[in-house]
C-alpha cells in the first residue's frame, strides 16, 4: 500500500499519513501492521464494530439473491426492516435513504409538505444554534454550525435558531409561518450536549399546543447509541417525525425518515432515489436491528456507558478537569484547555497501539466506541488516556 497515489482524492480534509487494510470489532490496523483501538467507528456508524458478523453474513447472503431491483418495486428486507422500526417505536412509516443528510431532507420536505396541506403553506422550521444536521445547502442551513451561513450563501430561507435547552427562546420564534421545531436530543458536532428531558418534553407540550411538528433527529443518537433504541424515548415522549441514520447500517449506506401516519403527506413524485430502501442495504439494517434487540445487548450497552462515564469523571477529578456529559455511549471530556486536537495527535501516533478519539472542540475530546465494545478495550482507552493527558498537558 502506498499514499502515492492519495493526490487523486479531492483534498476535503486533512489526513493522516496511514491508510486503514482491515477492522475487527474495536481495532483497526493500518499498512504497517500498527493496530488502533478505536473511539470513534467512523462518527458513531459502527455500531457492531469493524467487520461484524452480522453484517457480513447479511452481505453475503442478499447480494446472493437480489441487490437492486428499484425503488419503484417493493422488495422483502425493505419491507421487513420497516416493520421492525415502526414496531420498536411511536411511527408508522418509513422512508430510506442513503445518508443521515438526506434523511433530514426528507424530513424538511415533509414536514414543509404537512404546512401546506394543514397550515396556510406554512414553511419555517425552527432549529438550535450550534446543531448539526448534514452537509447539503438545506441541512447546512438548517445546522446553527458557525461560519456556515457564509460558506456557500446564500442559504436556503426559513431556519431560524433558538437556543438549546431554552424553552422561551422557542416560543419568541414561532409565528404563523412556523411549521416544525427540529432538534438532535444530543447535540453531537455541537459539543456533545444533552437536551434535558424537561426541555424535550416541554417542546412537545409547545408543539402541540401550537399545532406545529416535532421533529427530531437521531442520526447519531440513534439504533442504542445512548442507552435506549432511539434517544426520544429517553424523555417518554413521541414525536412526529425521526430521522435515522449511521448505525442503523452498522457501516453500510443507510439511512430512513420515520413519520406518523397523520405526517406521512408526501403525494407520489415528491420524494425517491435511486437506491433508497434497496435490499443489499436495508438486509444490513434487519441484522443490526436484530442484534440490538437481541436479549441482554442493550444491558451492555449501558453497562459500558456507565464504565465509560465513571471512568471520564475520574480523569476530570485527578486533571482539574470541568467533568463529563453525553448519553449511553455518546460521551465527552471537558478539557481545561484548547489542547484536545493535541491529545488526539499523540494517541494516534501512541505506540506499540495507537487510540482513535476526536475533539469536536478545542477543550473537549469525543467518545463513540462499537455498542460491544470490551470492557477490557474500554479499561485500555481511559489507561491510554491518563497517559496523554500527562503527556500533552505537561508538554
Amino acid at each position: 500500500m502506498s499514499l502515492a497515489d492519495t493526490n487523486y482524492l479531492m483534498d476535503i480534509t486533512t489526513r493522516p499519513d496511514l491508510i486503514f487494510k482491515k477492522g475487527e470489532g474495536s481495532w483497526l490496523e493500518d499498512q504497517h501492521g500498527k493496530r488502533y483501538l478505536d473511539m470513534l467507528q467512523g462518527w458513531a456508524v459502527n455500531c457492531l464494530g469493524h467487520n461484524p458478523q452480522p453484517i457480513i453474513e447479511a452481505l453475503t447472503t442478499q447480494s446472493h439473491l437480489l441487490i437492486n431491483p428499484s425503488p419503484a418495486f417493493y422488495n422483502q428486507p425493505m419491507i421487513d426492516l420497516a416493520k421492525r422500526l415502526c414496531s420498536a417505536s411511536c411511527f408508522d412509516q418509513v422512508f430510506f435513504a442513503n445518508s443521515g443528510a438526506e434523511a433530514n431532507e426528507g424530513a424538511i420536505k415533509l414536514a414543509r409538505k404537512w404546512g401546506q396541506k394543514h397550515r396556510q403553506g406554512a414553511y419555517k422550521i425552527i432549529s438550535f444554534e450550534h446543531a448539526f444536521h448534514g452537509r447539503t445547502l438545506a441541512t447546512m442551513s438548517l445546522s446553527g454550525k458557525a461560519g456556515w451561513d457564509k460558506l456557500f450563501a446564500p442559504q436556503v430561507d426559513g431556519f431560524p435558531k433558538a437556543k438549546y435547552n431554552d424553552i422561551d427562546s422557542v416560543k419568541a420564534l414561532i409565528d404563523e409561518q412556523t411549521v416544525a421545531v427540529m432538534l438532535e436530543p444530543v447535540q453531537g458536532e455541537g459539543g456533545v450536549i444533552p437536551a434535558s428531558r424537561e426541555f424535550m418534553q416541554q417542546l412537545r407540550q409547545l408543539t402541540e399546543e401550537r399545532g406545529i411538528l416535532l421533529i427530531v433527529d437521531e442520526v447519531q443518537t440513534g439504533m442504542g447509541r445512548c442507552g435506549s433504541l432511539f434517544a426520544y424515548q429517553l424523555a417518554e415522549i413521541e414525536p412526529d417525525i425521526m430521522t435515522l441514520g449511521k448505525g442503523i447500517g452498522g457501516g453500510v449506506p443507510l439511512s430512513a425518515l420515520l413519520a406518523k401516519t397523520s405526517v406521512s403527506v408526501f403525494d407520489h413524485g415528491d420524494q425517491g432515489g435511486t437506491y433508497n430502501g434497496n435490499p443489499l442495504m436495508t438486509a444490513v439494517g434487519v441484522a443490526v436491528f436484530d442484534t440490538l434487540m437481541a436479549d441482554g445487548f442493550m444491558d451492555g450497552v449501558r453497562e459500558r456507558a456507565q464504565q465509560l462515564s465513571e471512568g471520564l469523571l475520574k480523569l476530570s477529578d485527578k486533571w482539574g478537569f470541568k467533568g463529563e456529559r453525553g448519553e449511553g455511549l455518546l460521551r465527552s471530556l471537558v478539557l481545561d484547555g484548547e489542547y484536545a486536537p493535541a491529545i488526539v495527535e499523540q494517541a494516534r501516533n501512541r505506540s506499540p497501539e495507537g487510540l482513535l478519539l476526536n475533539a469536536p472542540r478545542p477543550n473537549l475530546l469525543r467518545f463513540m466506541p462499537a455498542l460491544n465494545i470490551s470492557k477490557e478495550d474500554l479499561d485500555f482507552c481511559l489507561v491510554c488516556l491518563d497517559e496523554l493527558i500527562a503527556q500533552v498537558r505537561g508538554a
